[in-house]
């Protein structure tokens, strides 16, 4: 009964002998386990030149995609600090610009030489989201340059969901009803 009950756990086997494997794998694949992924940056984190904390990874991200035109004071001097201190920061912000501007225009034209770009900085994220999207290129063009979206359907599906969430268990199909349809003064 224990052995049976050990199958349904995963990986029953010892630590060492998947530490072994993982080795093998690892050096079949050239890992270096001393050496952070290129991605990270070895320097001392990135500190907020108002107040000297250190800048979360959260508030980062945030900036990253913000364009400068809707940044505050602030903010502008957070993304100068994190431009300078973080050459992968830097990278990403410049990418994420050109990829909203490939979003906003009504061509695709320049979206092959971002993903191009985006693959060559060697920052797995910015890569696997290039792939995926090299991936679904026509999907990706038609949502460019097409005018039409399902906005107002998702929208309209959002809205349907957290009524009928928001009711559960409260009140009968009735009043469930008269939240969802349009409201019809003529009856």
């Amino acid at each position: 009964m224990g052995a049976k009950r050990r199958l349904h756990r995963g990986y029953t086997g010892s630590r060492s002998n998947l530490e072994r494997l993982l080795k093998v794998w690892r050096a079949v694949e050239n890992i270096q386990l001393d050496e952070p992924p290129p991605e990270m940056d070895v320097s001392e984190p990135v500190r907020d030149p108002d107040t000297g904390h250190m800048i979360s990874s959260v508030v980062a991200a945030a900036l990253c995609i913000k364009p400068r035109d809707l940044l505050t004071d602030r903010q502008a001097r957070k993304v100068n600090a994190l431009k300078q201190g973080s050459r992968a920061f830097a990278i990403m912000r410049g990418l994420a610009m050109r990829f909203n501007g490939i979003l906003r225009s009504t061509g695709s034209q320049a979206l092959d030489e971002w993903i191009d770009d985006a693959i060559d900085t060697e920052l797995t994220a910015i890569m696997r989201f290039a792939s995926v999207l090299r991936r679904d290129i026509d999907a990706v063009r038609n949502a460019i340059e097409l005018p039409w979206s399902n906005g107002q359907a998702e929208g309209q599906i959002n809205r349907l969901k957290m009524l009928k969430r928001a009711m559960y268990g409260r009140a009968g199909p009735e009043l469930m009803r008269a939240r969802m349809m349009p409201l019809n003064h003529r009856n």
